[in-house]
């Protein structure tokens, strides 16, 4: 059994998303990130023993097991055709990629195992998979989902709302939303299931933004040997 630490690209990793990645990757033993990708020039070719590349050097990042990506719609093409050009696992949580994307993405996981997700807590995949199962088994309640966020975040519903809405659609329930934007919430969904006289409330809150790349990189590194197609969070919580 190889027991070496999987080897990671961060993609976008002057982000707020890309720093805690790299700052949780130099904690964990089975992670090493053998590249950081960042938009402009770095200004330093090597931090902290892991070389630096400009996006325009993508091309030349050495070899790696698995990518992660959490940067802009405009260089998530260049990303995605090297994880499939070189074999590699992709995992992304970069939002705003419009249809010709998505539709990339599609045909990317017909070569390689990926992962694309507005969320990567692992509690919210469990979530997800408990709306799934409440909304099955509860036809004809009323499904309302209630999120959360600081005042600086722009979409409403979130992209996590949604997710857990879809999981509840997939029963074929009706699903209402409310969003609220207050002081400096990370994030809270709270999914309501309501019958006649009883009331179910399923809720995950997040009370540090790490949880985001922690789940991340268990993706990645869970992704490393599967076979192509696109998995989400919760198919790899094992």
């Amino acid at each position: 059994m190889d027991t070496s630490p999987t080897r990671l690209l961060i993609h976008g990793a002057s982000g707020r998303m890309g720093q805690a990645l790299l700052r949780l990757a130099a904690e964990q033993p089975a992670c090493t990130v053998v590249a950081a990708v960042t938009r402009r020039a770095p200004a330093q070719r090597v931090v902290d023993g892991v070389p630096h590349f400009a996006a325009t050097e993508l091309g030349g990042v050495p070899a790696f097991d698995a990518a992660v990506d959490f940067s802009l719609p405009e260089g998530f093409d260049a990303v995605l055709a090297l994880c499939v050009d070189r074999g590699c696992p992709l995992v992304s949580g970069t939002t705003g990629i419009d249809a010709a994307q998505q539709d990339a993405l599609a045909t990317a996981a017909t070569r390689i195992p990926l992962v694309w997700a507005s969320n990567f807590s692992l509690g919210v995949a469990v979530l997800a998979e408990l709306v799934e199962r409440a909304a099955a088994a509860l036809p004809g309640w009323d499904v309302d989902i209630v999120e959360s966020h600081h005042v600086h975040k722009k979409d409403a519903p979130s992209g996590t709302a949604l997710t857990l809405g879809q999981a509840a659609g997939s029963a074929g329930q009706a699903v209402r939303y409310a969003s609220l934007r207050a002081g400096d919430i990370v994030g809270e969904h709270m999914v309501q299931f309501t019958g006649l006289g009883e009331r179910i409330e399923l809720t995950h809150r997040a009370t540090h933004r790490d949880i985001f790349a922690r789940g991340a990189l268990h993706v990645a590194r869970s992704l490393v040997g599967r076979p192509p197609g696109a998995y989400r969070v919760r198919d790899l919580l094992d």
